[in-house]
Protein backbone atom coordinates (compact mmCIF):
# COMPACT_ATOMS: atom_id res chain seq x y z
CA UNK A 1 0.00 0.00 0.00
CA UNK A 2 1.46 3.38 -0.99
CA UNK A 3 2.02 5.93 1.72
CA UNK A 4 1.07 9.18 -0.06
CA UNK A 5 2.78 11.37 2.52
CA UNK A 6 6.28 10.09 1.80
CA UNK A 7 5.86 8.40 -1.58
CA UNK A 8 7.01 5.00 -0.41
CA UNK A 9 5.46 1.56 -0.63
CA UNK A 10 5.03 -1.03 2.03
CA UNK A 11 5.66 -4.64 0.97
CA UNK A 12 2.23 -4.90 -0.66
CA UNK A 13 2.98 -2.73 -3.73
CA UNK A 14 6.58 -3.74 -4.39
CA UNK A 15 5.73 -6.29 -7.07
CA UNK A 16 3.76 -3.72 -9.08
CA UNK A 17 6.91 -1.59 -9.40
CA UNK A 18 8.56 -4.18 -11.63
CA UNK A 19 7.84 -3.08 -15.17
CA UNK A 20 7.95 -5.38 -18.17
CA UNK A 21 11.00 -3.45 -19.32
CA UNK A 22 12.87 -4.03 -16.07
CA UNK A 23 12.00 -7.73 -16.09
CA UNK A 24 13.10 -8.04 -19.73
CA UNK A 25 16.43 -6.35 -19.00
CA UNK A 26 16.89 -8.64 -16.01
CA UNK A 27 16.15 -11.73 -18.07
CA UNK A 28 18.56 -10.64 -20.80
CA UNK A 29 21.34 -10.01 -18.29
CA UNK A 30 20.69 -13.35 -16.56
CA UNK A 31 20.88 -15.24 -19.86
CA UNK A 32 24.12 -13.48 -20.85
CA UNK A 33 25.59 -14.24 -17.42
CA UNK A 34 24.62 -17.90 -17.70
CA UNK A 35 26.10 -18.12 -21.21
CA UNK A 36 29.36 -16.74 -19.81
CA UNK A 37 29.26 -19.33 -17.03
CA UNK A 38 29.44 -16.67 -14.33
CA UNK A 39 27.86 -16.54 -10.90
CA UNK A 40 26.22 -13.31 -9.80
CA UNK A 41 29.16 -12.83 -7.48
CA UNK A 42 31.74 -13.22 -10.25
CA UNK A 43 29.78 -11.04 -12.69
CA UNK A 44 29.48 -8.39 -9.99
CA UNK A 45 33.19 -8.57 -9.19
CA UNK A 46 34.13 -8.17 -12.85
CA UNK A 47 31.66 -5.29 -13.21
CA UNK A 48 32.55 -3.53 -9.98
CA UNK A 49 29.02 -4.09 -8.67
CA UNK A 50 27.84 -5.90 -5.56
CA UNK A 51 26.42 -9.38 -6.22
CA UNK A 52 23.14 -8.36 -4.59
CA UNK A 53 22.87 -5.46 -7.03
CA UNK A 54 23.39 -7.83 -9.96
CA UNK A 55 20.63 -10.04 -8.55
CA UNK A 56 18.30 -7.06 -8.16
CA UNK A 57 18.89 -6.11 -11.81
CA UNK A 58 18.17 -9.69 -12.88
CA UNK A 59 14.92 -9.70 -10.90
CA UNK A 60 13.87 -6.39 -12.44
CA UNK A 61 13.73 -4.70 -9.05
CA UNK A 62 15.77 -1.62 -9.86
CA UNK A 63 16.22 0.91 -12.63
CA UNK A 64 19.96 0.84 -13.39
CA UNK A 65 21.66 3.96 -14.68
CA UNK A 66 23.52 4.09 -17.97
CA UNK A 67 26.81 3.90 -16.07
CA UNK A 68 25.64 0.75 -14.26
CA UNK A 69 24.55 -0.82 -17.57
CA UNK A 70 28.02 -0.14 -18.99
CA UNK A 71 29.63 -1.75 -15.94
CA UNK A 72 27.28 -4.73 -16.13
CA UNK A 73 28.02 -5.32 -19.81
CA UNK A 74 31.75 -5.14 -19.10
CA UNK A 75 31.34 -7.66 -16.27
CA UNK A 76 29.41 -9.99 -18.60
CA UNK A 77 32.10 -9.66 -21.25
CA UNK A 78 29.76 -8.27 -23.92
CA UNK A 79 29.33 -4.89 -25.56
CA UNK A 80 26.53 -2.77 -24.14
CA UNK A 81 24.83 -2.99 -27.54
CA UNK A 82 24.53 -6.77 -27.09
CA UNK A 83 22.84 -6.37 -23.71
CA UNK A 84 20.39 -3.86 -25.22
CA UNK A 85 19.74 -6.03 -28.28
CA UNK A 86 19.04 -9.04 -26.07
CA UNK A 87 16.74 -6.90 -23.91
CA UNK A 88 14.78 -5.85 -27.02
CA UNK A 89 14.50 -9.45 -28.18
CA UNK A 90 13.10 -10.48 -24.80
CA UNK A 91 10.84 -7.44 -24.46
CA UNK A 92 9.37 -7.50 -27.95
CA UNK A 93 9.63 -11.21 -28.67
CA UNK A 94 11.56 -10.83 -31.89
CA UNK A 95 14.97 -11.78 -33.16
CA UNK A 96 16.48 -8.45 -34.19
CA UNK A 97 20.03 -9.44 -35.07
CA UNK A 98 22.24 -12.34 -36.02
CA UNK A 99 24.02 -13.34 -32.77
Amino acid sequence: MRDQRIGRCSGQCKASQHSKEHRALGHASRVLRAKAGLSQEEAGFRAGLHRNYVGAIERGEINPTFRVLMKLARGLGVPLSQLITDYEEVRYGTKLSQS
